[in-house]
């Protein structure tokens, strides 16, 4: 366990002592504070206007998604309607005036 240890502490110390120097308070002389509080923190317009896009994507893909869907069942339905309308006028149990107006109908 002190082998594991002695490699490890090292690597340790080389990841977090630098993230502790760079999260220390450095005097900023740019005569309006500091960088973080001006603009949102520089990012922080880009940064909302990003995730709102994220989230308009998001819904608008769910939404379309969900109408492709509805949209498969409705045309599935009406091409086998008028292949069953097809095959009666085929088969000769309707007549022609009987298959224009069903037609009509269906469209």
């Amino acid at each position: 366990m002190k082998r594991v240890w002695r490699w490890v502490w090292p690597g340790l110390m080389g990841v977090l002592l630098p993230g502790a120097a760079l999260a220390q308070e450095r005097p900023y002389d740019w005569g309006w504070g500091h960088p973080m509080g001006w603009m949102w923190g520089m990012w922080g317009g880009g940064m909302l206007l990003g995730m709102l896009a994220f989230w308009v994507l998001v819904i608008v893909g769910i939404v379309a998604g969900i109408r492709w869907l509805l949209g498969q069942e409705r045309r599935a339905g009406s091409d086998r309607a008028l292949e069953i309308l097809r095959e009666r006028y085929a088969r000769g149990e309707i007549g022609k005036e009987e298959f224009d107006a069903r037609m009509r109908d269906l469209r």
